[in-house]
């Protein structure tokens, strides 16, 4: 499982340590990505390193004359940046943070530092997408004010009391009563207006799809 983060020309015991540490360190579901390893021009003992995982980017400090590993992380979602400079010797690559902490290792093989910068960028485009549809999702939320599912029909108006009858009157000849008129129930159609009014509210700001608004539209006007 180790062998794949040594094809970069990593140092292999630096990587080990760091390995082994990092699957002590790892949550449910978390995966590591890549592994960097410092490379200093003159005495490379005791070499920082750099890890990128699923959900986060780790940066390893030996200490205590290589017996131990101190580690700093920075979750995907609270990064804000990721950088490289490429300098005569190796590059830098650098994170910042959103309440604009800065962490970095310098002296990485530019190839190293290349591979660093893309899969970050990669990650924090993966990121961006993520909180783009949980955005959507409150936003969704908050019209569940509007709800055109469970709006409270309007109750007809009742029917008047019937009047007492009167008494029977013969005439001549007697005419046919006239047709009742049509009673139009304009409160139930102001109502059907309004849901309309607000389904297409709703799909103007994005908040539903065209296939909703079809679909919820010709279920109201099937109440008709």
């Amino acid at each position: 499982m180790m062998d794949k983060f040594l094809n970069d020309q990593q140092d292999p015991k630096a990587v080990e340590k760091v390995y082994n540490r990092l699957v002590d360190l790892l949550t449910t579901g978390e995966e590591i990505i890549y592994i960097a390893t410092q490379k200093k021009p003159l005495v490379n003992i005791l070499p920082d390193c750099v890890a990128l995982t699923s959900k986060r980017v780790l940066f390893f400090t030996p200490a205590n004359l290589g017996l131990s590993i101190k580690f700093i992380d920075f979750v995907w979602k609270d990064i804000v940046d990721v950088s490289i400079k490429e300098e005569i010797i190796g590059a830098v690559f650098m994170v910042k943070s959103t309440n604009q902490a800065e962490m970095g290792v310098d002296y990485l093989p530019k190839v190293q530092a290349r591979k660093l910068y893309q899969y970050a960028q990669e990650r924090k485009e993966e990121e961006r997408e993520a909180r783009r549809l949980r955005d959507l999702e409150e936003k969704r939320a908050e019209s569940g004010s509007i709800n055109l599912d469970h709006a409270t029909p309007v109750q007809p108006p009742a029917a008047p009391a019937s009047a007492p009858l009167p008494e029977p009157v013969v005439v001549a000849a007697p005419q046919a009563p006239a047709s009742t008129p049509l009673v139009v129930h304009v409160e139930e159609k102001d109502e059907l207006t309004e849901k309309l009014k607000k389904l297409r509210m709703l799909f103007d700001q994005g908040l539903i799809s065209q296939d909703e608004y079809n679909a919820k539209k010709l279920e109201l006007l099937s109440d008709l």
